[in-house]
């Protein structure tokens, strides 16, 4: 059985270096999981809240937005329903400026409240049997439609009353549920959604919370402030019109050679159908970016403007407050990422992959569990790592009863590595590691 700490992610983060928005939305949690939940939530959430940003990505510049599609695949009494905080958060922005579409919702009533909000909405939905019931009449156009909206591209449909089309969707969303709800939605390894949304695991339930019993409303104020804060971002950006967020030029580099890195030892672990999810995370460590320069609004008065940072310590913020209207903030002209955020932006992405590679093994098995059992890539990758550039079958069996594994799934992870071509047998039981 795997431990969650292998898959954890707010414990491998220097909480110092996140703006204080996320922090106090992490406070909030009791446990390694639910830091872990209310994080990606407080990111999802807080990605329908940042109008009028974009990166440009790719050889042909296409636009990109923050907004942040997330599942959270847990079993019941295992914390997730903490992630509702987030929407109290988002509530406060819908009250003037409408986002919020109902999780139980007909396909054509999601249309339609993406028309009437300018393609613009979150989705929140904790219930995953709410999902789930819903989608078993309009799963494969739902589908559709949210893998559309992932890369914000024109969503059309035709009627007997007259055609419609969404030009760019931009859709955020957050869902929890269980392992049979998250396959309603994504059925196949196959299936084009599955490297679009980030899919958090989490295993385990936890004890009894006496908050549950008693609480100062402490969890009940955090949300309003943060939100109250996005909420003049939000305002802020909206008036401003359209502008570019972008990484650094050293940051655009090293995201480019750590993806590389990474792609060659993960599809090598498990193979070609994993490939969209690698190279589409370079889009979401982006994103998540993006969002956390959002988040931190008006809370640092210094601003980056040109090519590259002067400065690394100073974070890039949304808002200048040295206008001449010190209660007005400005905009200022053109946003460079800090190099905190990107380095946030990128641990988190490294997390997400091995989530991602634990539900990707769910999804291609034949698991019945509402988190069924999984061994983290992480262990496949030290095994590899451990083992010498040339070694044999007796290695093989060591290294197993080193690893606390047994010598059948050593010996299957060794044949996939062959296949996969980062290892080539040489002779029998004497195997090679391909330069």
């Amino acid at each position: 059985m795997e431990g969650q700490e292998d898959l954890r992610i707010v414990e491998h983060l220097d909480m110092h270096k996140l703006p204080e928005s996320v922090q106090q939305m992490v406070a909030l949690a009791s446990t390694p999981e639910e830091q872990d939940i209310i994080l990606m939530a407080t990111l999802a959430a807080a990605s329908a809240c940042v109008p009028n940003l974009y990166f440009a990505y790719g050889p042909t510049g296409k636009k990109y937005y923050a907004n942040l599609q997330c599942f959270i695949l847990a079993a019941a009494a295992s914390g997730k329903g903490i992630a509702n905080q987030a929407l109290e958060m988002v509530r406060v922005i819908d009250e003037q400026y409408p986002m919020l579409i109902a999780g139980d919702s007909t396909l054509a009533a999601f249309y339609k409240a993406l028309e009437q909000q300018d393609g613009v909405g979150y989705m929140h939905e904790s219930e995953g049997s709410v999902i789930t019931d819903i989608w078993k009449t309009s799963a494969a156009n739902y589908n559709t439609a949210l893998r559309k909206a992932a890369e914000h591209e024109p969503i059309s449909r035709n009627r007997v009353k007259g055609a419609s089309e969404i030009k760019s969707p931009r859709l955020s969303m957050l869902l929890t549920g269980t392992f049979g709800q998250y396959k309603a939605l994504v059925p196949s390894v196959e299936n084009g959604y599955f490297s679009r949304m980030l899919t958090v695991v989490i295993r385990g339930t936890n004890g009894f919370d006496k908050r549950y019993v008693s609480s100062k409303g402490g969890q009940i104020a955090t949300p309003k402030i943060v939100g109250q804060r996005l909420l003049r971002t939000y305002k802020a950006l909206m008036n401003g019109g359209e502008r570019e967020w972008s990484l650094t030029n050293a940051q655009k580099e090293r995201l480019g050679e750590h993806l590389e890195t990474e792609y060659d030892t993960l599809i090598g672990l498990l193979g070609e159908n994993f490939h969209s999810a690698v190279v589409r995370m370079a889009v979401q460590i982006e994103r998540m970016a993006m969002v956390l320069t959002a988040m931190r609004g008006g809370e640092n008065p210094h601003t980056m403007r040109g090519n590259e940072h002067t400065d690394s310590r100073i974070p890039s913020g949304i808002m200048d407050k040295t206008g001449e209207d010190n209660n007005r903030p400005c905009l200022v002209d053109t946003l460079y990422c800090s190099d905190q955020d990107y380095e946030t932006a990128e641990m988190i992405g490294n997390k997400m992959l091995l989530h991602m590679a634990a539900a990707y093994r769910m999804i291609d098995g034949d698991a019945q569990e509402c988190v069924p059992e999984i061994k983290p890539i992480d262990q496949r990758k030290v095994v590899f790592e451990q083992l010498k550039a040339e070694y044999n079958h007796g290695d093989l069996a060591e290294e197993a009863k080193r690893q606390g594994i047994s010598k059948r799934t050593i010996e299957r992870w060794n044949q996939s590595w062959i296949e996969n071509g980062l290892v080539e047998k040489t002779n029998h039981g004497q195997y090679r590691k391909v330069a």
